[in-house]
């Protein structure tokens, strides 16, 4: 027999249903006021659940700025998975996810998608002086992946005599 304790942490843990939703579906997150919705938003995603996603990733945007939450959703108007390709709408989201602290999670990431954008013109107007500024603070927080892209976009004269 399960200990009741037990039982109170499985029913705890199950996401609230509504009467057309099973416990299963991550429709059941998306009125959630949890923050740990945030994350059932990339599972919703993953696994085709375009629909649940947005309204996921929406409303952790609107309730707590979540970073996490902007990367994500401007992935998927980056790639049209599940909305209408919009690289504006993607790189203004970047933009939003890139301007906040610098202890809030995420933000490095958002600002070398940032920087990216920016340097190859990827819904905004390109703009390479712009971009090594997101590139540089994003790489600061850690993110090697902007080391790599600001080693591309000004090679050293010892690589470039290669």
């Amino acid at each position: 027999m399960m200990p009741k304790y037990l039982l109170l942490c499985l029913a705890l843990a199950t996401p609230v249903t509504f009467a057309q939703t099973s416990d299963l579906s991550y429709e059941s997150y998306v009125d959630s006021n949890k923050r740990i919705k945030c994350l059932y938003g990339y599972a919703a995603e993953k696994t085709g659940d375009h629909a649940s996603a947005i309204k996921i990733f929406e409303d952790c945007i609107e309730r707590w700025s979540d970073v996490y939450s902007m990367i994500w959703l401007a992935q998927m108007y980056e790639s049209g998975a599940g909305v209408e390709m919009d690289l504006a709408k993607a790189t203004a989201l970047m933009k939003r996810g890139a301007e906040q602290p610098d202890d809030v999670a995420y933000v490095g990431l958002a600002r070398y998608h940032y920087g990216v954008a920016l340097a190859e013109g990827r819904g905004v107007r390109k703009d390479l002086r712009a971009a090594r500024v997101w590139l540089q603070s994003a790489s600061r927080s850690g993110q090697s992946e902007a080391d790599d892209y600001l080693q591309r976009l000004d090679p050293s004269p010892a690589s470039s005599a290669r």
